[in-house]
């Protein structure tokens, strides 16, 4: 077992090993007070990495010695949670930006062309996109490279079985190597649905694929892009 590389690892080491040859509870209040623990469950500046290595101490000791450890899984994907969306929402909600008109007109129906390998923060696409614009699972139109897939699909999945989604609940393409990448499946999907009338969100920074995207875009939609 390799320690993390910081002050309070090597005590917390300590005490789960002594606390566990005395055959006493073990908790998460081995490794931090009742007000720590309060103020992890909130936004902290760093994005709380420390704590977040010495609750993997924890898992890795629970794992060993046979302890239950889910308060420990319970609040690290609190503060996954927590800094995902925090870091998120300033990308997404602060650089969403309608770029195709000055003023948003009215529209039936809302679309999401969503590339999930650079944009893999599910909780504030949720949160900022797909909820308050009630974005239906078939207008989601979601794609992933094959190594992408292959290295994060079970933490995409994970992620999504807090909404009780899964990839598949959406228009999910898979993509195959080389030319044949997301944004370039993501683009030819939107021109193939010929929208109308709608609010049609695109998840990309690359500027070439917004012009292209905006070329195809009809006049009636208001078109969402991510800007500077």
């Amino acid at each position: 077992m390799e320690l993390p590389d910081n002050p309070e690892a090597k005590n917390i080491f300590f005490r789960i090993k002594q606390a566990y040859a005395n055959h006493e509870k073990i908790t998460l209040h081995l490794l931090f007070s009742k007000t720590k623990l309060a103020k992890l469950k909130k936004y902290q500046k760093g994005a709380s990495s420390v704590e977040l290595d010495n609750i993997a101490l924890y898992m890795q000791m629970g794992e060993i010695l046979s302890f239950n450890t889910a308060d420990a899984v319970k609040l690290k994907n609190t503060i996954l949670c927590i800094n995902d969306k925090a870091h998120s929402s300033f990308n997404i909600t602060k650089r969403l930006k309608l770029i195709n008109k000055k003023h948003k007109s009215k529209a039936d129906r809302s679309y999401l062309f969503w590339d999930i390998e650079n944009f893999s923060s599910i909780a504030s696409i949720f949160s900022d996109i797909i909820e308050p614009y009630e974005v239906n699972d078939a207008d989601i139109y979601l794609a992933a490279n094959p190594d992408s897939l292959y290295l994060k699909k079970a933490e995409w999945e994970a992620n999504l079985y807090d909404y009780g989604k899964t990839l598949n609940s959406f228009e999910f393409i898979k993509c195959d190597h080389g030319k044949n990448v997301a944004d370039d499946i993501l683009l030819q999907r939107y021109k193939e649905a010929q929208l109308q009338n709608a609010n049609v969100f695109i998840l990309t920074f690359d500027r070439e694929l917004k012009e292209r995207f905006l070329e195809a875009t009809h006049k009636s939609n208001n078109l969402f892009i991510m800007g500077k």
